[in-house]
């Protein structure tokens, strides 16, 4: 499990059809071989690593179902260790699990913050409450609007310079988890 509380970001040194490799960022010195890493809010499993880089195997289906189909060389993403039992909970519940991809409509930089609109798919829209926890590229944020496909988060200045949320343009995926105790009791509640 993770918090969506971002440690670091990191480049894609190197992708194939079935691997991706990453920069090993230096405060990421406890990690081993099959510790889980949420990139961009896609839980993979370290298969390598050395001092520089680390490497995970991928799955034609993830690739397929997540951004990390559309990364390139360079291309930088959100990184997480997964949550120790006895660690603080500083974000919400992320399981690393995304449900699908969403696309930005804006980044709207104000005077009195910065807006990101982001179109949602179809079928996740029923698990997007107002005010409530959604991650976007594995980061932890709260709905701050809300209006048919689209959703608005609010974010700080340290979350626009710690993450990759600030480099994002019109057009971009996003990976998209919705917030799962939400989803739970939605679903429990459809079943009766």
């Amino acid at each position: 499990m993770f918090t969506g509380i971002i440690e670091a970001t990191a480049k894609v040194l190197k992708m194939s059809t079935n691997a991706l490799t990453l920069e090993r960022p230096k405060s990421f010195d406890d990690i081993n071989i099959g510790s889980s890493i949420a990139v961009s809010g896609v839980c993979l499993s370290i298969v390598s690593f050395d001092q520089m880089s680390m490497s995970f195997d991928v799955v034609e289906t993830t690739f397929e179902k997540t951004k990390l189909g559309e990364l390139l060389v360079g291309d930088p993403v959100n990184l997480e260790r997964a949550m120790k039992a006895n660690g603080r909970f500083e974000g919400h519940m992320v399981l690393g699990h995304c449900e699908g991809v969403g696309r930005v409509g804006e980044l709207r930089k104000g005077v009195g913050g910065t807006i990101l609109l982001v179109q949602i798919p179809t079928h996740l829209q029923k698990y997007i409450v107002l005010h409530g926890s959604i991650a976007i590229d594995g980061v932890a944020l709260t709905v701050a609007g809300l209006s048919g496909a689209q959703l608005s988060v609010a974010l700080i200045p340290h979350t626009l310079s710690c993450t990759t949320l600030g480099l994002l343009s019109t057009g971009d995926a996003v990976n998209i988890e919705t917030d799962i105790l939400g989803k739970y009791i939605l679903t429990a509640h459809d079943k009766k």
